[in-house]
């Protein structure tokens, strides 16, 4: 599995522009997870590694504070999690995963940034099958077979452990996210997740050639333009 993790990581954003479309997809998923698992960080294990990433990202903390008062209040949007498939330049597999209060908009944006590009989006699990939904925990520290015990000790599904440059790194089934963050904290202490994050990774990669770079490049700068666009993955080297 290796850090195939850090392939999907956006640049740091150089403009305001961007930045606020930074923000604005925090606060949107901070927004959801607190209107579904709950507001208090300390019970919302989700809640509570989004927040930290947000802050490592450089999210102001009145985004993230307005975020979760919103979840507080009744009504609000009704956002739900729509993901779209498909071969992207170079025939590349590409999962895209969206919030979403307008279905029918959101899937209509993505398809034109398949057809501008000259790509196919496909149908639900065309290539998802491709990819592992893994979640990814990593911390300082040297010893994986502690760690490993510790996790094997709560029950915790492990598919993966790594141990290099003093850095471990957990790969577990996405469904085993908050039991295995839960161990963690619980036999170390609190933790500074270097990485805390569920996220699709493509079990085989793909070169992408000359040619078709370009193409690859605007077809992400079309995705990650549209607001409703939260995570693109894709197993391009």
């Amino acid at each position: 599995m290796g850090r195939a993790y850090q392939n999907r990581k956006e640049s740091m954003a150089k403009t305001a522009d961007q930045k606020t479309k930074v923000y604005s997809k925090y606060a949107r998923e901070i927004y959801v997870s607190a209107k579904s698992g709950g507001t208090d960080p300390s019970g919302n294990l989700a809640l509570r590694g989004l927040i930290e990433r947000a802050k490592k990202d450089q999210v102001p903390a009145h985004v993230i504070e307005k975020a979760i008062d919103k979840a507080k209040g009744s009504g609000g949007e009704d956002f739900s999690v729509a993901r779209y498939e498909g071969f992207g330049p170079g025939n590349c597999m590409v999962i895209i995963e969206c919030l979403t209060d307008n279905p029918n908009r959101t899937f209509g944006d993505v398809r034109h940034c398949f057809t501008k590009t000259k790509c196919k989006i496909g149908t639900q699990g065309s290539v998802s099958h491709m990819f592992d939904h893994c979640a990814i925990l990593a911390f300082k520290g040297s010893d994986e077979e502690a760690i490993l015990e510790a996790l094997m000790s709560a029950d915790v599904d492990v598919t993966d452990i790594e141990n290099e440059n003093d850095m471990i790194t957990v790969f577990t089934p996405h469904t085993e996210y908050a039991k295995a963050k839960q161990a963690l904290v619980e036999n170390l202490g609190e933790i500074d997740f270097e990485v805390d994050t569920i996220q699709f990774l493509a079990q085989t990669t793909t070169a992408i050639n000359d040619e078709d770079q370009p193409m690859f490049e605007r077809f992400l700068d079309l995705l990650n333009d549209l607001d409703d666009v939260q995570n693109v993955y894709h197993n391009v080297e």
